[in-house]
């Protein structure tokens, strides 16, 4: 098999997050060729990027509508994409443990596009940009949707970070909105305002989906509904005893009590005696 094959097959196989990280790749990829080639023909300006990078002015929208999306499929250099995939990979993943991929993809793609929409109203309306000119490209709108979304539907989860211990998930992305607010200002001010629409997406969507009230959201909501694992069956026979029964009912209240911890802080949170407890049951 050859190694083109290969890549096709991992990603044919693969899922959402895998999926949009080998499309990132295979777009960079793609633009690095073609500004080595303009290079040698003393090209200005990579036609990839100026084709589909998100210009800051109002009226490229009109002529070049599709950027509002398609920026988010591109990167400036090697770190930026290195780190917006190592990000994608961890939470993107984590992001499916509690919702379909479809939903993750709807995330990544319209929190590239509010991102979008925040950065061209801010270009446009703050006078620290006035008289400068900036295009936009990165997928960190779409992961800090997805980042955020995933925080305020379980704030409380805790990751496990190597020399630190636990930390709960809002902290962290306590720490991700803080730093794009404080470098609003900044060289990449246009960046940060663009991952602060990806958040705010991913914030009121997981808020107003649960919402039934705000008609608004219902489209968008009708998405958004975490995959729940069908709940077994428990068939009692006509023999059991009433002390028998008191033990089923007992055991499933615990067993219930543990997944919801697990579903909050993370399976590493059990105690051992409530890890002994599950794995037995799982053995009946």
């Amino acid at each position: 098999m050859s190694f083109i094959d290969e890549i096709k097959n991992r990603y044919k196989s693969g899922n959402i997050v895998e999926k949009l990280i080998y499309v990132n790749i295979a777009v960079f990829v793609f633009t690095l060729l073609v500004s080595v080639f303009q290079d040698l023909y003393k090209g200005e300006i990579n036609w990839v990027v100026e084709w589909f990078s998100l210009d800051d002015n109002l009226s490229s929208i009109l002529t070049k509508p599709w950027t509002i999306i398609t920026y988010g499929f591109l990167h400036a250099d090697f770190l930026h994409i290195l780190l917006n995939l190592i990000t994608l990979f961890f939470v993107g993943n984590l992001f499916i443990e509690y919702f379909t991929q479809k939903q993750l993809l709807t995330f990544y793609l319209l929190g590239t596009l509010f991102g979008g929409i925040l950065f061209i109203l801010s270009q446009n309306y703050f006078p620290l940009f006035q008289g400068q000119s900036s295009m936009l490209v990165g997928a960190s709108a779409g992961i800090s949707a997805i980042f955020i979304g995933i925080t305020t539907y379980m704030p409380n989860y805790q990751l496990k970070i190597r020399f630190i211990g636990f930390v709960k998930l809002w902290h962290l992305a306590a720490i991700w909105v803080g730093l794009d607010i404080l470098a609003l200002s900044g060289g990449n001010a246009g960046g940060h305002f663009a991952h602060l629409g990806g958040a705010l997406f991913g914030f009121f969507y997981v808020k107003k989906a649960a919402n039934k009230e705000i008609k608004i959201w219902e489209y968008f909501s009708s998405f958004f509904s975490s995959k729940q694992k069908p709940l077994k069956t428990v068939y009692k026979a006509p023999k059991k005893t009433a002390n028998s029964s008191n033990n089923n009912n007992l055991n499933q209240q615990q067993i219930d009590s543990i997944l919801d911890k697990i579903s909050k802080s993370g399976y590493d949170t059990l105690t051992k005696a409530e890890k002994e407890f599950l794995f037995k049951q799982g053995r009946k």
